[in-house]
């Protein structure tokens, strides 16, 4: 997969959903099941760097694998507790998210209606995770298992804890022999339909029935302390309106990597 030189600056309103909506390369992009992505037998183990990444990412995904008899329980990887969303704040401070944001990822999975995978809380800094990589590589490997196949967000996406949390996965999962697809979560933000940054000839969609679309909604309103202003600072949502809506799609994107064609 070709690496992204441009600026990944978060910064803005960023690209529009509609814009995105109304993208020919997009729309071009073939769709695919559950069972392409997580073959029967298969473990989905889903790494997010923060609280809420789960959701955004696949969100759709859990609830359609949770759907299956056969399949075995995923297992959700918390590398942060998502204690720096808010600096400065009076209403936020880190200790009270830190207690905070995972009880918003439980009550947003119990919100997806689906069985609730296992959860492994790996307690790294919010921030800090380029700096703790390589030992984040080290304890997802001992997670990892053969066959396994690792979701987590897009190696270019952005954020420093999200790209730190990619390069992990895939130097472990390499070396577990694990499969891996990533997520855009801010790519979406930072890049534009036909500037060629999103790798689409090797990226497959998901669609996700009108049902599945408004339990992930509903789970993404369970991270209040994301989606709501902090009137402390006077400042807005950290996910505002128009980031939701730029992921919440009527599918769920995941490049893939090219040697391990679908």
């Amino acid at each position: 997969m070709a690496a992204v030189t441009r600026d990944r600056h978060i910064a803005g309103a960023g690209t529009a959903a509609d814009a995105w909506r109304g993208d020919t390369g997009l729309a071009g992009v073939a769709e695919v099941g559950v069972a392409d992505l997580v073959p029967h037998g298969a473990r989905l183990v889903v790494v997010a760097p923060h609280p809420d990444d789960e959701i955004l990412a696949c969100g759709g995904l859990l609830q359609l694998l949770g759907a299956r008899t056969d399949t075995r329980p995923p297992l959700l990887v918390a590398v942060t507790d998502g204690e720096a969303s808010h600096p400065g704040s009076a209403a936020w401070p880190r200790e009270r998210l830190r207690a905070v944001r995972p009880q918003e990822t439980l009550a947003a999975l119990a919100c997806l209606g689906s069985a609730a995978p296992n959860l492994r809380r790996l307690g790294i800094a919010d921030g800090g995770v380029t700096a703790a990589e390589t030992g984040l590589a080290r304890q997802l490997a001992a997670l990892f298992e053969p066959g396994d196949v690792v979701l987590t967000t897009w190696r270019h996406d952005g954020h420093p804890d999200h790209e730190a949390t990619a390069r992990a996965c895939l130097a472990a999962a390499a070396q577990r022999g694990a499969r891996t697809l990533e997520a855009p979560i801010w790519g979406w933000h930072w890049s534009a339909p036909a500037d060629g940054a999103m790798p689409l000839a090797h990226a497959r969609k998901l669609p996700l029935p009108a049902a599945v679309l408004a339990r992930k909604r509903a789970a993404m309103a369970c991270f209040q302390s994301q989606v709501l202003p902090d009137a402390s600072r006077d400042a807005p949502p950290v996910v505002p309106a128009h980031a939701l809506e730029r992921v919440l799609l009527p599918f769920e994107l995941y490049f893939y990597d090219p040697d391990r064609a679908f």
